[in-house]
């Protein structure tokens, strides 16, 4: 995705300075300038091999870190991996596939929600209440979105197929708010006490994006926990 991005921010910087800039709303400082800068050197860089090299490997890399979480998610619900490799592994990829998508979609509505509107307003001669609406709808568009990618996890990871699955399942949500209060927590910890710099140079740009990474991951446990109990209580009724 990197890459990609190399490759659109190459031919317009304003997609580039809309996407830091939206960015910049939930990660945390020190980390936004390590996205600016890798941007700018693979914008410089950017060629054909390494776009489908580094597709493959980042696709690898992430079904990696996704087979991670359904062995995470494996046990928060009690329950041993007895799928097959290749299928744990298909199922890794496939999700890595379906939210890498699943996030291009979001970002599409928040970088460009706006213009997209107004297109639209004019092909089907809708006024101005039209394009209003849609401004104001493309933020719960996006968090809509992430409410899918989020469900995906919880249905397809672990290996289990939760009887009561809805998109609205309580584990769901509260990981979502999870989410955005761990982000929004973080960046106002690092506006006052960011000695991360001072400390580890210029790892700790990376350190900061790292930690940021492990509490999202923090936000998926605590979200796989509750859906666990919740399944479990209503299994626990529902044998009377």
């Amino acid at each position: 995705m990197m890459t990609l991005l190399g490759y659109f921010a190459g031919t317009s910087g304003e997609l580039r300075d809309k996407l830091i800039s939206y960015l910049a709303r939930v990660m945390p400082g020190s980390a936004i300038e390590l996205v600016h800068t890798t941007l700018n050197e693979i914008t410089q860089a950017r060629s054909g091999s390494k776009l489908s090299l580094g597709l493959l490997a980042a696709l690898w890399a992430a079904s990696n870190g996704m087979g991670a979480i359904s062995d995470t998610l494996n046990a928060a619900y009690g329950v041993e991996e007895t799928r097959p490799w290749w299928k744990v592994r298909l199922t890794a990829v496939l999700l890595t596939v379906a939210l890498s998508v699943l996030i291009v979609i979001a970002l599409v509505i928040v970088l460009y929600g706006g213009g997209i509107g107004e297109r639209l307003a004019a092909y089907f001669g809708l006024g101005a209440t039209f394009t209003v609406i849609w401004k104001i709808l493309q933020w719960p568009s996006a968090l809509l979105f992430l409410l899918i990618t989020f469900t995906m996890i919880y249905h397809y990871g672990p290996n289990v197929r939760p009887k009561n699955c809805k998109w609205w399942m309580w584990g769901t949500m509260v990981a979502i708010i999870l989410w955005l209060l761990f982000s929004f927590g973080f960046r106002l910890y690092l506006h006052f006490f960011n000695s991360y710099g001072v400390t580890y140079g210029s790892l700790g740009a990376l350190i900061i994006l790292m930690l940021w990474f492990y509490f999202t991951g923090i936000a998926i446990l605590i979200g796989g926990e509750i859906n666990s109990e919740c399944e479990q209580q209503s299994k626990a009724v529902a044998d009377g």
